[in-house]
């Protein structure tokens, strides 16, 4: 379970996914960031501003992502999707 101060940064991810963040919320991000690039969930922009895809890391330089079925319509819904998925990896933990 969350501490405070991490439910704290949720939180204000879930509001603001884009943008300056708390350095709460930035200690996570950069956790996030350090996970190994193996199956790393990330997202591809597949029509400029209007459409997300999630996607995968292979992990290996100059490999293509693989491409996974799941878009997105709103940016902010595909960023939270995304800290969610990598929260569950980070710390095993499912965030609703």
């Amino acid at each position: 379970m969350p501490s405070e101060v991490e439910s704290r940064a949720i939180e204000e991810f879930r509001k603001t996914p884009i943008g300056h963040h708390s350095s709460d919320l930035q200690v996570i991000l950069n956790e996030f960031r350090a996970l190994p690039m193996e199956d790393k969930h990330c997202l591809i922009c597949t029509k400029a501003n209007r459409e997300w895809q999630l996607a995968k890391t292979s992990g290996v330089r100059g490999k293509p992502v693989k491409v996974l079925s799941k878009k997105f319509t709103k940016l902010e819904d595909a960023e939270w999707y995304v800290f969610k998925l990598r929260w569950k990896q980070a710390r095993g933990e499912t965030l609703s």
